[in-house]
């Protein structure tokens, strides 16, 4: 069997730190609408949910670079453009979003 390391590996234990936040701000968020809190506190908390979430997208996307794409680009040939074409899609997602 097979194992593989991602490239966020090294990474594992701050990407799931920075998610916890986030998810405790998602939740902080349900309970603020759920209080009927002023709407200006709601959108600043989801800003703020927000912005972790892409912190962890863009640490994953380097990661991914770094070391899925990198690798791939080392052996060459149709694996490394499949890397690359994945990778530009992930990125076209998150400027979209």
């Amino acid at each position: 069997m097979e194992t593989t390391t991602h490239g966020y590996a090294s990474d594992k234990d701050a990407l799931l730190k920075r998610l916890r936040r986030a998810e405790g701000q998602v939740r902080g968020v349900a309970r603020m609408v759920d209080e009927d809190a002023y709407c200006i506190d709601i959108l600043t908390q989801v800003s703020a949910a927000t912005k972790a979430l892409e912190t962890v997208a863009l640490q994953l996307l380097e990661d991914h670079l770094a070391h899925c794409v990198a690798e791939a680009a080392e052996q060459g040939g149709p694996v490394a453009q499949d890397k690359l074409s994945e990778a530009s899609a992930a990125i076209a997602r998150l400027v979209r979003s």
